[in-house]
């Protein structure tokens, strides 16, 4: 059994006594108590943890998309456009850190990954393709589903860069999304967590049966995990 802290177990104390004996809180309480326990001495990442009734074994019910969180998270993205002219000035334009061809495909095949989000324009597809086996297993691969592989690449740019998103289903049903930073507001984040719980209800697959959304959790990067409850989330649903 894996040891936790000191200081884990100090603030797992404070969350007991701040949640009480409901066990679940609603939304804008839950980001209140845990902006309140997210003490590290660096500005801690908060994710949204969300467990739904789906079965990932089957490809109809494969739950992804993406979203632009109204706030952003609080990251500076580095992103990177596979384009070849005059597509590729437009993406830097847009801001893209990084645009071109092969260029970028040797690298990355020299083991050179230093973005965060990588578009590609449709025409270019099949040189990327060649770099399935490296960004893949890193979430790194553009997909037409997530909207990162289109013509509109400044667009794709700006999106990256204001605080766009991408989930999708693990193989235990869960979904996990980064929704901004301790040191944003409550308000603002609870605006962020409204915006991925919208975007995941819109994308329930209708071959899902049962309750859709399980159980959903808001953690921080060094803290326990607060139990948000249903009933907050289903007044979203209204």
């Amino acid at each position: 059994m894996k040891k936790r802290s000191k200081r884990y177990r100090a603030t797992l104390e404070t969350l007991k006594h701040l949640i009480g004996t409901d066990g679940q809180v609603p939304l804008e309480r839950a980001v209140e108590i845990l902006k309140q326990v997210a003490t590290a001495k660096f500005d801690e990442t908060i994710e949204l943890a969300i467990r739904l009734g789906v079965d990932p074994r089957k490809a109809d019910q494969m739950v992804r998309g993406a979203v632009v969180l109204p706030h952003g998270t609080g990251k500076t993205v580095r992103v990177l456009v596979f384009a070849r002219p005059p597509k590729d000035q437009e993406a830097l334009q847009a801001g893209a850190d990084y645009a071109g061809l092969q260029e970028y495909v040797e690298k990355i095949q020299s083991g050179w990954l230093e973005f965060d989000v990588a578009i590609a324009a449709p025409d270019v597809m099949g040189e990327v393709g060649k770099l399935g086996r490296i960004l893949g297993p890193r979430g790194l691969m553009p997909n037409p589903k997530s909207g990162t592989v289109t013509f509109d690449v400044a667009t794709a740019v700006r999106e990256a860069k204001a605080g766009r998103v991408e989930y999708r289903v693990d193989k235990g049903g869960n979904v996990h999304v980064a929704v901004g930073r301790a040191s944003f507001s409550t308000e603002k984040l609870a605006e962020n967590i409204r915006a991925v719980i919208e975007s995941v209800l819109r994308a329930k697959p209708p071959t899902a049966k049962g309750k859709y959304l399980r159980n959903v959790y808001l953690t921080s990067t060094m803290g326990p995990s607060i139990p948000i409850s249903e009933q907050s989330l289903v007044r979203l649903r209204e």
